[in-house]
């Protein structure tokens, strides 16, 4: 009973599930069929496909990456080569010392002419380093003024800001202003380092930082005017701009206790 039980339950597993044809083989992946385009240098064995893809790889490294390899040391990158492919490191901090002995020069000569497209490049490292150096000087003849300074310059380069875009037909911006003001403090930095040497509260301070004040101002203005095409109103913008300079000459003259 237990076997017809048994055959009868398997009967019927059978009529439902149709048997398939044993006879069909089992089909196996078979790498030498495969498509050869489909992964540029593969090969049928592991060790051929390793070294396939190791040859794509260096190929597409070589075709974008480039030499990244350093030409020299690591002071390369502070030179006018650097790595290949990349600019200076100086560069790309907005520092040039060719633009900043020119922009240097045309304020220790402001009889010269000045180029109407010397600003087109502006940048602050030069104006950075003379505010230093004025606040530095002014701090070893014991003038710690460093808040004025900054106070004074801030103030004075929004001022100016907005004067000259009130007054001019051509706009400038803020960075081009501070840009200006601060490569033209640089007469007032001289007076700051002989106030170091000897006390300018007296007449022979008073005259150098008139002298100071005249030379700051004519060059600041001899550049916005070259820069905004304004000749006709070179004194009106000499006068707020004289007036900042005044600023900053009260600093390097008064100790202010």
């Amino acid at each position: 009973m237990w076997q017809d039980n048994s055959y009868s339950s398997s009967s019927t597993q059978n009529s439902y599930y149709p048997q398939q044809n044993q006879a069909t083989p089992l089909q196996f992946y078979s790498p030498g069929v495969a498509d050869p385009n489909l992964y540029p240098g593969a090969r049928p064995s592991l060790d051929g496909n390793m070294s396939g893809a190791q040859g794509n790889m260096a190929q597409g490294d070589a075709s974008f990456g480039g030499n990244i390899q350093p030409a020299g040391g690591w002071w390369t990158a502070f030179g006018t080569g650097g790595f290949e492919g990349e600019p200076p490191l100086l560069e790309e901090l907005g520092i040039n010392f060719s633009h900043i002995r020119a922009k240097t020069l045309t304020v220790l000569n402001p009889i010269s002419q000045v180029d109407e497209h010397i600003m087109d490049d502006a940048d602050l490292a030069g104006p950075i380093i003379f505010v230093f150096c004025f606040g530095i000087f002014l701090l070893f003849s014991g003038k710690p003024n460093f808040g004025y300074i900054y106070g004074v310059g801030l103030f004075g380069s929004i001022s100016i800001y907005t004067l000259l875009n009130l007054m001019a037909e051509k706009a400038i911006d803020a960075y081009r202003v501070t840009s200006v003001l601060g490569y033209c403090l640089l007469p007032m930095v001289g007076v700051g380092g002989i106030s170091v040497a000897m006390t300018l509260d007296g007449l022979f301070g008073y005259v150098l930082s008139l002298v100071s004040i005249i030379w700051c101002t004519y060059s600041a203005s001899g550049i916005f005017v070259a820069v905004l095409r304004m000749s006709d109103q070179r004194l009106l913008v000499a006068y707020p701009v004289g007036l900042l300079y005044g600023c900053f000459a009260l600093m390097s003259v008064f100790s202010g206790k």
